[in-house]
């Protein structure tokens, strides 16, 4: 007897090769609508992380990707306003220059030298004048015998255009030994202050440009182990400010 043969019907597969590719595509497309979402709040250094991380799985060709990131970089200054800075910052230096000859040729007609001086450093002009030019002993309020001094170099400091004035005080190390005071820290608080009263009675000053300091021992400019030392340390300092920074090129 025959054996049938059993035909199985074999089903006809469709071909899905192209469903890969396919599914690449809507893969990158994806990535690609969530860049473009986050792009309002991404920095540039995220971007920049996002963008080689996406770039690498592609397969030769220019993605989206590789093109620069839409945050534009800090654009340096031109040279224009290069030149405009480096203008201000000479005009301002020649302008402190114009005040430290001022009070240069007073200390020079009133024989203050060795009791006060000028020096040009890049926070501004600094005037130094010892404690003992303005001050007794201990004691924080200026001489009456010296008011005349301080309104002189009160009148030194009324400028064309004005600046800011930083009054500062200072002492040695050698401790304060009266009632009044609590540390030297409070005398040279005092003295700028009460300094800065004085020269403030000049009604061509605007007080608010004016500001006080005390620094006590801590800001020391000659060693306090010689007497000559402690007594440049015992000083009230005023630093005109310049209106924009002189240490630009």
């Amino acid at each position: 007897m025959k054996k049938k043969h059993q035909h199985k019907d074999h089903e006809e597969h469709v071909d899905e090769s192209w469903l890969i590719p396919y599914a690449d595509l809507l893969t990158l497309l994806l990535a690609l609508f969530i860049v473009l979402f986050s792009m309002s709040s991404l920095d540039a250094v995220k971007f920049k992380q996002m963008a080689n991380a996406f770039s690498s799985s592609l397969n030769g060709g220019t993605g989206v990707l590789e093109y620069p990131s839409p945050i534009p970089p800090e654009q340096p200054l031109s040279l224009n306003q290069e030149q405009k800075n480096g203008q201000m910052a000479d005009a301002e230096k020649k302008s402190l220059q114009e005040i430290q000859d001022k009070v240069n040729h007073y200390i020079k007609d009133r024989q203050l030298t060795g009791k006060l001086k000028t020096t040009l450093t890049d926070e501004g002009l600094l005037i130094t004048i010892l404690d003992n030019v303005l001050f007794d002993s201990g004691i924080a309020e200026v001489r009456p015998a010296d008011h005349q001094l301080a309104k002189e170099i009160s009148q030194l400091l009324v400028m064309e255009t004005p600046k800011n004035i930083i009054i500062s005080g200072h002492t040695d190390n050698v401790p304060i030994r009266n009632g009044r005071f609590d540390s030297n820290w409070d005398l040279s608080v005092m003295r700028a202050v009460n300094f800065m009263k004085v020269l403030l009675e000049n009604k061509n000053l605007n007080p608010a440009l004016f500001s006080a300091k005390g620094y006590g021992e801590y800001k020391p400019i000659a060693s306090n182990s010689t007497d000559n030392g402690r007594l440049k340390n015992r000083r009230v300092e005023i630093l005109i400010v310049p209106n924009e920074p002189i240490n630009k090129q």
